[in-house]
């Protein structure tokens, strides 16, 4: 199976909690002998000069523990980065045509409804309510909602990770 990962910021890294999930299952499904891609953003790498090594920050894909690696495109500025970078991770993979294509958080779900258009399979993993979090702006927030609806409406399966969220959604 041909398997995408769109929505962490960078694979190695330690920058957050969804970066170690992709991390673990990127590399545990590849072990099995899945073909699996992760689309990284491209930039400095926030969790430490151990990470920047010379194919993390490289324009060029390269492979990490049977995973092949792809930069995309990002606008490093506050609020544009997960946009920018899930959008161009997304046409990369419609290009590639995996069997799934596995989102990452909220934002990084708007184009998701790209890849349910071109027939791949989707499924969206959803960390937590982020547009609820104080420190996003309005724009943000609306944004952040609007990846939630889309993951609800468009994705193959949706994964929550906590029965209150989980009820959430059932509830909206």
């Amino acid at each position: 199976m041909r398997i995408a990962f769109i929505g962490h910021k960078r694979i190695p890294s330690r920058e957050g909690g969804i970066e170690i999930v992709v991390d673990e299952l990127a590399t545990r499904m590849a072990a099995r002998g899945e073909q699996v891609v992760v689309y990284n953003r491209k930039g400095h790498n926030v969790a430490g000069e151990e990470f920047d090594n010379q194919s993390s920050t490289s324009d060029k894909p390269y492979m990490y523990r049977g995973v092949k690696v792809i930069p995309v495109t990002t606008i490093d500025a506050k609020g544009l980065a997960a946009l920018t970078s899930s959008f161009f991770a997304t046409l990369k993979a419609i290009k590639a045509r995996p069997d799934v294509i596995h989102y990452h958080a909220e934002g990084p779900c708007v184009p998701l409804r790209l890849a349910h258009w071109a027939g791949i399979r989707t499924v969206a993993t959803i960390h937590g309510l982020d547009w609820q979090r104080a420190k996003w702006g309005r724009f943000a927030s609306m944004y952040l909602k609007l990846g939630e609806r889309t993951a609800a409406k468009c994705a193959d399966e949706v994964i929550v990770l906590s029965r209150g969220v989980q009820q959430y959604f059932k509830d909206t």
